[in-house]
């Protein structure tokens, strides 16, 4: 049996697995997690545990991975955020050396935010934190010997305070990895994509990791009084959360709710939010800020961009279709009877926020509808995407697939760079459209009950077909679109008898110009371009070749 050389305890959030691998290197011994002990003996996420077997389940899990743990590892062990309300637990780590990283509430919300793995932080961060906090602040003091303050401190200053505090001699250099010197433990993993201004608008970032709803406040301002919430009804509780943490902060928040996906994209919703700006005195100063799917952010932003001639907004996206695709560039819009997006305005955000823990509780079917605006963005532009989907169907099929952020911030970068060189849609941002035109047609004739993703799919296979029967694409990118969607589980066909129907919808899309029909296709992998007006019997062969 071997003791522990140190324990950390502390609050989740607070950093213990990134300074307790700094501690194990620096000291020459191996690193070991408890959290991770319970997961890989569940076979089942933290999050899943708490969902499906309750936290009585979970601490049962986490006390005999301590126990184990204790009675095993002889090198750094960090314990889960919870593990010390156990009294067999604490009863274990008596004799031992345990240090407890600390840190404040503010620091907390900044690095815990939005994060809904963290089963017991769903609703208000701030709140929750205070109110676990008073519950477990005295057992982390009881159990350790030394306490060490994370606040405002990178990985490595409080792997330096933890050494000079015990005293435990170094066995391997202290260098810091190159590039790393100034990074806080608030921006670990934090993937930061510059989105140029163009006529007229300014530049902003979209971000890219977890734990981001500390970055809320920075792109609101301080010239703001006011900021109007908006979430759909599926989202109360975040809404709420997000409302209340802003409040406590100093601004007058109002949360607006909104229907559901596409029922949203109506004139009377949008009026529904314009009356309730009005009546809470919003102005030119303050801030909208949309939590959702592409739908709510494409109301959101279209409500920013109409009331009073336009207001700053936000997006913080929980979809992966509004990640890569509805949050980003500017593009805000309502539905009518007529089309898809036919009213709107081009009013970029002032900032996009991808926390990748909203993914998480996304349900299959609207993470695989997302699959197909990244598949789009590699066909177009970036053939690095799809060598990924290729590489590992199912990984790609789930936000616990390993190349879930690369895939999702390759998606951004390749819209990113489009939309900084033409807001507008005056010329190469139409690529971006590479299976939407058929998709639109589509998903206006299902009533937009169809997923937007599932249309898109349906209409790459379309554009690649058209493309083929053109002579513009070889066979065997044609016949990977098939390969790549229908691998991730994206349809493929539509009905056959709708083309009439489906025809008459495309002759209004925002694409066409007078009665010239246009349509992305591709030349080869990334080469988009525009083909006009086909002959109808070369449109009617590429439906036929997605009709079921």
């Amino acid at each position: 049996m071997s003791a522990p050389l140190i324990v950390l305890v502390g609050p989740m959030g607070v950093g213990k697995s990134t300074v307790g691998e700094l501690l194990a290197d620096r000291l020459g011994t191996t690193y070991r997690d408890t959290d991770a002990d319970v997961v890989a003996a569940a076979g089942k996420s933290i999050a899943e545990i708490f969902f499906d077997e309750g936290e009585e389940r979970f601490r049962a899990l986490e006390r005999r991975a301590v126990r184990d743990a204790v009675a095993e590892h002889p090198g750094v062990l960090a314990l889960g955020g919870g593990a010390v309300l156990d009294g067999t637990t604490r009863g274990l780590l008596a004799g031992h050396r345990v240090v407890y990283l600390s840190m404040d509430v503010d620091e907390a919300v900044r690095r815990v935010g939005l994060n809904t793995a963290r089963p017991l932080l769903a609703v208000n961060p701030r709140r929750q934190w205070r109110e676990l906090m008073d519950a477990r602040r005295h057992l982390y003091e009881d159990v350790a010997g030394v306490t060490v303050a994370t606040d405002e401190r990178t990985p490595e200053e409080v792997a330096q305070a933890v050494l000079d505090a015990t005293g435990l001699p170094e066995r391997t250099a202290a260098a810091v990895p190159a590039g790393q010197e100034n990074h806080t433990m608030t921006e670990q993993g934090t993937t930061r994509i510059q989105i140029a201004g163009t006529a007229g608008t300014d530049p902003y970032e979209v971000l890219v990791g977890r734990q981001l709803l500390g970055e809320l406040p920075n792109l609101i301002g301080d010239q703001a009084k006011r900021v109007a919430v908006l979430h759909p009804e599926a989202l109360a509780e975040t809404g709420e959360a997000v409302r209340e943490d802003l409040a406590s902060q100093g601004y007058e928040a109002i949360a607006i709710q909104l229907p559901n996906a596409e029922e949203a994209k109506t004139v009377e919703v949008a009026a529904y939010c314009w009356k309730a700006l009005g009546q809470t005195g919003f102005t030119r100063t303050d801030v909208i800020v949309g939590v959702g799917g592409g739908a709510t952010t494409d109301v959101a932003g279209f409500v920013a961009a109409s009331w009073l001639r336009g207001v700053r907004w936000i997006a913080v996206p929980t979809t992966v279709l509004a990640m890569v695709d509805a949050a980003v560039g500017g593009k805000t819009g309502i539905n009518t009877a007529e089309g898809k997006n036919l009213v709107g305005a081009f009013h970029p955000p002032a900032g996009v926020l991808c926390d990748l823990a909203a993914l998480d509780s996304l349900p299959i079917h609207d993470y695989v509808s997302g699959m197909a605006e990244i598949i789009k963005a590699g066909f177009i532009a970036d053939p690095v995407i799809l060598d990924l989907v290729e590489a590992d169907p199912e990984g790609a099929r789930t936000p616990a697939g390993p190349h879930t952020a690369e895939l999702i911030q390759r998606s951004i970068r390749v819209k990113a760079d489009v939309v900084s060189s033409d807001l507008k849609e005056s010329g190469l941002r139409e690529i971006l459209n590479y299976g939407h035109t058929l998709a639109h047609a589509i998903e206006k004739n299902e009533r937009y009950k169809w997923r937007h993703g599932a249309a898109v799919s349906v209409g790459m296979v379309f554009a690649a077909e058209l493309g083929r029967l053109a002579g513009r694409l070889d066979d065997a990118t044609a016949d990977r679109h098939r390969a790549v969607l229908e691998s991730v589980g994206l349809p493929l066909t539509y009905r056959g008898d709708q083309w009439p129907k489906l025809l008459e919808n495309m002759k209004v899309d925002k694409k066409s110009r007078g009665d010239l029909l246009r349509f992305i296709v591709l030349d080869g992998i990334g080469k988009p371009t525009v083909l006009e007006g086909p002959d109808p019997a070369v449109l009617l062969a590429a439906y036929g070749e997605v009709s079921a």
